[in-house]
């Protein structure tokens, strides 16, 4: 049984982050190498890391430069075959690791696989199911999302691809996948893995403007590399309107729906099907700048009471 190495990093967390270390250390997979890496949090999260310190692998907490720093240095200190990260804010389901390793050892020219993904809020109640599909090199070039608690790699390919860019603190787990995929194949494994928890002070409402920054800069960075500049080539409008409608998703979740409106024109206009994929964007962008929020939000509600009722 391959050893399998799971990091979490983590920052002033500590309301979420015992049922995060919980869910892993409660994974049924007996193999298993767990590392925290706390930022010097102020907050009890170092207690709570004390608390279970005898079944982490290692553990540290200082400060640094960012969630990317927090997870190299976790990467730098992991053993394992399999190797993965899970935020604290996130949580894995019963026998998620079991069954990633199983697909692992199904499909030895697999470097990196992934499944879906729950979206819950604050209280850890469901409120949506992340489906995803196999993609390609392109598809990332393009900008399709892959949620990041539901993916594990091999060691063997972050030792070609490199570790994370710590200049990135948003899409940083995407440039790492693009980085991947380059080295092999990447594979889809239609189970649901993880729940990825949505609130607040989460980055992606907290310091939403920024994930669209990053988009753009991935795709400049992607250009400028010879093998992948020559992938995104035949998709470039296509690359480049993903990079808009990802502008766009992100400024809708935080609260700016009118620049939201304005990035899903861009995308519209430069590769029209890109930008339509995603048409709830647009339609919920303008309900928000016409002052009818309500009419998302009952939308919304009656999702999450259908979601409530699934067994996962």
């Amino acid at each position: 049984m391959p050893l399998v190495s799971i990091i979490t990093p983590s920052f002033n967390q500590a309301r979420y982050l015992e049922q995060t270390i919980q869910s892993v250390l409660g994974q049924d997979y007996p193999r298993l190498e767990y590392i925290v890496v706390d930022g010097a949090s102020t907050d009890g999260s170092v207690e709570i890391v004390k608390k279970y310190a005898d079944k982490l692998a290692w553990w540290l907490s200082e400060k640094d430069s960012g969630q990317a720093e927090a997870i190299n240095k976790g990467l730098a200190h992991a053993t394992g075959e399999i190797i993965a990260w899970l935020n604290s804010d996130d949580t894995y389901l019963p026998g998620t690791i079991s069954a990633a390793v199983k697909v692992f050892e199904e499909n030895p020219d697999a470097v990196l696989v992934y499944g879906n993904m729950l979206a819950v809020d604050e209280r850890g109640n469901p409120f949506n199911t992340l489906t995803y599909k196999q993609l390609s090199l392109q598809d990332l070039l393009c900008f399709q999302i892959i949620g990041q608690p539901a993916v594990f790699f091999r060691r063997s390919v972050l030792e070609k691809a490199g570790m994370l860019d710590p200049t990135f603190h948003f899409l940083l787990d995407h440039h790492l996948w693009i980085r991947i995929a380059g080295h092999g194949k990447i594979l889809h494994v239609d189970q649901t893995w993880a729940a990825a928890r949505y609130h607040a002070e989460a980055k992606n409402r907290a310091k939403a403007a920024e994930f669209g920054r990053e988009a753009f800069r991935i795709l400049a960075w992607a250009e400028s590399q010879p093998k992948l500049g020559e992938a995104i080539r035949p998709v470039e409008r296509r690359a480049r309107a993903s990079a808009h409608r990802v502008d766009a998703r992100y400024l809708l979740d935080g609260g700016k729906a009118w620049l939201a409106l304005k990035a899903w024109a861009r995308a519209f206009f430069i590769h029209p099907p890109t930008a339509l994929a995603r048409l709830n964007i647009f339609a919920s962008a303008l309900l928000n700048v016409l002052g009818l929020e309500f009419v998302r939000s009952e939308f919304l509600s009656r999702r999450s009471r259908r979601v409530k009722d699934k067994k996962f």
